[in-house]
């Protein structure tokens, strides 16, 4: 697609255009506006079927493009890189799977040459918004809000939890870092996907609550698999446990989803594992950077690492209860 032939979206009166200005766009975003999705994992998927369910027009891209399939099925196009799916979007999403991948959709390495501009980002239109939902680094999300700066484009860091039912029923929940006002202007694309959103500051601030966030869920899961390891090497039934647990202050939401899992020792992946103990890392790479001690969390990633290296296949982060079911004798 030549930039002449490129969509345009519409500059309201009096903006003005070119380095240092602030353009401010006149943007009408609805059904019917023209949505761009990268990554169509777990999330990405039923994030996109919902966004078609709601009238959006949808174009979208995946490394593996198989699964794209219910989608282009449902309605959507499918782009054969990400450049061509940001040269068509009035908003553009993307849900990856670490750091690495963002940078090579972005920059390119992704579906494209390797190059400064060879990614999305260079193909995305001025006055443009784009929503990175992947769970990334505070700092990598400052460096992407720089570079949308530099070519007027609206950027949020927004990464979600609510797992794979929040992610089909459209119920999920955005930590947004980033402008209100563009906040503002996407609520229709995140009304169709989430049930809350959640404007927590400057761009960064949406990661840093998310990977905070993920940590707490992550010390609740290994702490309930350390006590439920104690319990029945003790020779009770870990249900007297949590039933116990579910009657008490210790009651945590994550017990109804994850409990029954360590229960009975199958751990289908809603929540990989191997993303886990990715938010894990970015958790204790913040810790660093901001000088905070974090022993409790230093501890439950060594136990989440162990349980990785001996995985075989991709399992939920519940299945960190293996770590203890290894130990048992034979």
């Amino acid at each position: 697609m030549s930039p002449d032939s490129r969509p345009k979206t519409t500059i309201g009166p009096g903006v003005k255009i070119g380095p240092g200005a602030n353009v401010t766009p006149t943007r009408n975003i609805g059904p019917g506006s023209k949505v761009g999705l990268i990554g169509l994992g777990l999330m990405g998927r039923p994030m996109g079927l919902n966004l078609l369910k709601a009238g959006f027009s949808l174009t979208v891209w995946n490394r593996t493009a198989s699964r794209a399939d219910s989608l282009v099925a449902a309605g959507a196009e499918l782009a054969d890189s990400p450049q061509e799916v940001a040269a068509v979007a009035d908003v553009l999403i993307t849900i990856v799977s670490d750091p690495p991948a963002l940078e090579g959709v972005l920059w390119g390495g992704a579906g494209s040459s390797p190059g400064q501009d060879s990614g999305a980002l260079g193909a995305l239109r001025p006055g443009s918004i784009y929503i990175d939902s992947s769970t990334v680094s505070p700092t990598l999300a400052r460096r992407i809000a720089a570079a949308c700066q530099q070519r007027h484009i609206a950027f949020l860091d927004a990464p979600v939890t609510g797992g794979t039912w929040g992610a089909e029923k459209g119920e999920l929940v955005f930590m947004v870092g980033g402008d209100a006002e563009v906040l503002k202007d996407a609520q229709p694309v995140f009304s169709v996907m989430g049930k809350r959103w959640f404007h927590l500051g400057p761009n960064g601030s949406g990661q840093t609550i998310k990977l905070a966030m993920n940590l707490i869920l992550a010390l609740q899961v290994d702490a309930l698999a350390e006590a439920l390891a104690l319990v029945t090497a003790a020779g009770l039934e870990g249900e007297k446990l949590v039933e116990v647990l579910q009657s008490s202050m210790a009651r945590a939401g994550v017990l109804d989803v994850k409990a029954p899992l360590l229960l009975k020792g199958e751990y289908p992946p809603s929540f990989p594992l191997r993303l886990m103990h990715k938010d894990m890392g970015l958790a204790l790479d913040l810790a660093r950077e901001t000088g905070v001690q974090l022993p409790a969390a230093t501890a439950a990633y060594s136990t989440y690492s162990a349980v990785k290296a001996q995985a075989k296949e991709d399992l939920d982060y519940a299945a960190v209860m293996k770590f203890w079911q290894r130990e048992k004798p034979s």
